[in-house]
């Protein structure tokens, strides 16, 4: 495992590689730099941010890396409002699924382990290493059927808007996880 800061799984630590230009307008690798952690539920779930942008992205002089590193030190909560958040989340094996709704289109997409993707009126399926589940604004959680192993997936989320079914909104929706998760307040 890499040195990762917070990292408390034993899988691979992630390191970030963000592109740019030279001042020839040749591509580069500007920086790269390892995963920052943060560990939720007694340390079941760790998650890291590894990019915010608002859409569309702005990558004239850096004012999406600004924007990242502004909102990185901000109170953002699941969703960046009017944006995008890719996010890598380690599961504990026998982890307790936290099911919740997000105002978001949701790509995930199983990069280590199996999950469980639990919804409200569904049986719940299981995700192997490179399986996607899209995620519609809809009520679900994620729970690690090992015993043994952690499970990774690698999240795309970006803010959409209002749903409205059978005439009610369709808001975020934390459940066990309001007060331990910031509201995204889009």
């Amino acid at each position: 495992m890499s040195a990762n800061p917070g990292q408390i799984s034993p899988l691979r630590g992630v390191t970030r590689h963000i592109t740019g230009h030279n001042e020839s307008g040749k591509a580069i690798v500007q920086s790269s730099s390892p995963g920052q952690w943060q560990s939720f539920e007694e340390s079941a779930m760790a998650f890291n941010v590894v990019y915010t942008s608002q859409f569309p992205a702005d990558l004239n002089n850096d004012a999406d890396i600004k924007k990242h590193e502004q909102l990185q030190t901000s109170k953002m909560g699941l969703v960046n409002p009017g944006g995008t958040v890719c996010r890598i989340v380690d599961f504990a094996p026998s982890n307790d699924a936290v099911v919740h709704r997000t105002q978001s289109l949701d790509y995930g997409v199983v990069l280590e382990g199996e999950i469980e993707l639990i919804t409200e009126d569904s049986e719940p399926v299981i995700m192997r290493r490179g399986d996607v589940a899209v995620q519609r604004a809809t009520m679900h959680g994620w729970r690690n059927p090992s015993e043994t192993e952690w499970a990774r997936l690698l999240f795309v989320l970006q803010d959409c808007q209002k749903l409205t079914v059978a005439g009610k909104e369709m808001g975020e929706d934390l459940g066990i996880a309001t007060g331990v998760l910031n509201p995204s307040g889009n």
